[in-house]
C-alpha cells in the first residue's frame, strides 16, 4: 500500500495508522466465478460483516456470501476514530416524522448497542483494545458552553438519565483541555482499535461458515444479482453495505455523498506528558465546535485525533489509500496543540483520510425492499462504529421476517427502517454546497473564539439550513 512522508517523519496514507499498528491483512481469494447464495452482502466493512455474522448465528443453514472490493476493513471500518458510542444520525428528524417515543426507542437501542459490541467481542475472543470510559465532550468558548448545556438537556429528553454535566474544575479533573469551561459525559461509549475489531469480526463470521471474497469489486447490484468482473452471485437477497463507497456503484452516484474525514496519530507520549494532560479515564473526546474534532487516547498512549479536512472531492471521488493533504495535517495538528499546548513539540507519526456516507437529509437508514429483495444500511454520517451493529441486527431481522423464518421484532419497528430520502444535487452544485458549508462552519468557529458571545454564530445556523441538517 502506498505511503509517503509529510512533514517531519509523518507517514501519510498507507490506509491508516491502525493498519500500520496491526499490520495489513493477507487478502482472501476473489470470487472464483458465478455462484449462488441465500444472501449476498456487498461490502466487507462493519455493516456487512456484522450482518453476515448475525445472519449465520440466527440461521446456520443460510448460505451467506460477502463480496469486498479490496479487503475487509479497507474503508471507514479500518480508518475511523475508534469511537464506539451511542450517537445515531437523524434521531431528531425521526422524532419529527414518527413521534418522540419512536425516537426514544431508537436511542435506547443505540445505548444498548455499545454493550452488545463489547459483549460479542469478548465472546468471540476479539482483542480490540476496548476501554469503556464513556464519551466526554468539552466546551471552550461561551457559545460552545451554551450549546453544550442545550445538548445535555436534549439528550436527557431522550431518556439518557445517566449522563453528567461538568463545570470547568470538574472537567480539568478528568482532562486538562486549554480554556475548557465545561463538559458533558455519557457512559454510553468506549474506545477501541478499529482494525483489531474488523479483523476479528471477519474471522468470526468466516468461522461460522460465511464465504468472504476479497479483491472482488461489485460493479452493479440488481434484484437477485451482484455483478463482479469475476462472475455474478445470484441470491434472493442482495444487501448493499458500502457506506462511503456507494457512489461507485452503477446508478448510485448521488445516493450518499462520500464525506471526507481525516486523522492524525502522535508518537507515544511519556508519563510526564500524560501527567500534564490527565485523561486517566481514557474517555473518547469531542468538542462543541461546528467543525468538530474527535479523539482518543490509544492503548499504547498516543493521541489519535480527527476532523474534517477537505470535506468532499468533486464527482464523489475517494482518496487513494488514505492519502491526506498537508494543509489538513497542519490543521489537525493545530487542533491538537490548541487543546494541549504542552504538546507543541510532539511529533505526528501518521496521517490518513477516509470517507463516510452522508444522505441528503443526514439520516442513517436500514431498508429491505420486499418486492425486489434488495436491502441496504448506512448513511451513518460518522457515527458508524456502533450504529453498524444495530443496523446489521436490523437487517438480519428484516431478512428473517421477509423469508418467513421469524416474525416482527422490536428492531424491525424502529423509525429508521424503510426511510426514504431524495438524492444529492448533481455537480457542480454538490461540490460548491459542501465546501461552502464547511467553510462557513469554520468561519463561525473563528468568530465565536474572538467575540466571546454566548450566542451561536448565525453563520452556523445558516449552514445547517443549507445542508438540510435541521
Amino acid at each position: 500500500m502506498s505511503s509517503s512522508g509529510t512533514g517531519s517523519g509523518t507517514v501519510n496514507g498507507g490506509i491508516s495508522f491502525w493498519y500500520a499498528d496491526d499490520g495489513l491483512p493477507v487478502p482472501r481469494e476473489p470470487l472464483p466465478g458465478d455462484a449462488s447464495a441465500d444472501v449476498v452482502i456487498v461490502g466487507g466493512g462493519y455493516t456487512g460483516l456484522w450482518t453476515a455474522y448475525y445472519l449465520k448465528r440466527a440461521e446456520p443453514s443460510l448460505r451467506v456470501t460477502v463480496l469486498e472490493q479490496r479487503f475487509c476493513g479497507y474503508g471507514a471500518s479500518g480508518r475511523n476514530g475508534g469511537w464506539l458510542y451511542n450517537g445515531v444520525a437523524g434521531r431528531d428528524r425521526y422524532a419529527g416524522l414518527h413521534g418522540h417515543e419512536a425516537a426514544v426507542r431508537l436511542q435506547r437501542a443505540m445505548n444498548e448497542t455499545v454493550g452488545e459490541v463489547v459483549r460479542v467481542a469478548a465472546r468471540e475472543g476479539i482483542e480490540a483494545d476496548v476501554h469503556r470510559g464513556g464519551v466526554l465532550e468539552v466546551a471552550y468558548t461561551p457559545a460552545q458552553l451554551a450549546r453544550l448545556k442545550a445538548f445535555h438537556e436534549h439528550e436527557l429528553s431522550y431518556g439518557e438519565r445517566d449522563r453528567e454535566l461538568y463545570g470547568a474544575r470538574e472537567t480539568a479533573e478528568r482532562i486538562r483541555v486549554a480554556d475548557a469551561v465545561g463538559s458533558a459525559w455519557t457512559p454510553h461509549g468506549a474506545r477501541l482499535h478499529p482494525v483489531k475489531l474488523v479483523k476479528g469480526l471477519a474471522a468470526a463470521a468466516e468461522a461460522l461458515g460465511v464465504a468472504i471474497h476479497e479483491r472482488t469489486p461489485v460493479t452493479e447490484i440488481r434484484p437477485g444479482h451482484a455483478v463482479t468482473p469475476y462472475g455474478t452471485v445470484r441470491a434472493p437477497y442482495v444487501l448493499r453495505c458500502t457506506e462511503g463507497f456507494t457512489a461507485s456503484l452503477k446508478g448510485q452516484r448521488r445516493t450518499w455523498l462520500p464525506m471526507n474525514s481525516s486523522m492524525i496519530a502522535t508518537e507515544r507520549l511519556s508519563s510526564e506528558q500524560w501527567a500534564r494532560i490527565g485523561w486517566e479515564g481514557r474517555e473518547t473526546l469531542g468538542d462543541m465546535a461546528h467543525a468538530y474534532m474527535y479523539a482518543q487516547r490509544t492503548a499504547d498512549d498516543r493521541i489519535a485525533l480527527g476532523g474534517r479536512g477537505v470535506p468532499y472531492r468533486f464527482g464523489s471521488r475517494t482518496d487513494h489509500d488514505g492519502g491526506t493533504q498537508q494543509a489538513t495535517v497542519d490543521a489537525l495538528r493545530a487542533i491538537l496543540v490548541r487543546f494541549f499546548p504542552s504538546l507543541a513539540g510532539v511529533r505526528v507519526e501518521h496521517a490518513w483520510s477516509g470517507v463516510l456516507g452522508v444522505p441528503r437529509d443526514w439520516c442513517a437508514t436500514v431498508t429491505l425492499d420486499r418486492a425486489t429483495g434488495l436491502g441496504w444500511a448506512g448513511g451513518y454520517v460518522g457515527s458508524g462504529v456502533a450504529t453498524t451493529n444495530l443496523a446489521a441486527r436490523t437487517l438480519r431481522d428484516l431478512v428473517r421476517l421477509d423469508s418467513g423464518r421469524a416474525g416482527p421484532t422490536e428492531l424491525t419497528g424502529l423509525p429508521w427502517v424503510g426511510h426514504k430520502v431524495r438524492k444529492w444535487e448533481p455537480e457542480p452544485f454538490r461540490w460548491i454546497g459542501v465546501h461552502g458549508m464547511y467553510a462557513t462552519y469554520r468561519t463561525a468557529d473563528r468568530r465565536e473564539l474572538t467575540t466571546h458571545s454566548a450566542r451561536s454564530s448565525r453563520l452556523a445556523r445558516m449552514a445547517d439550513r443549507v445542508a438540510g441538517r435541521h
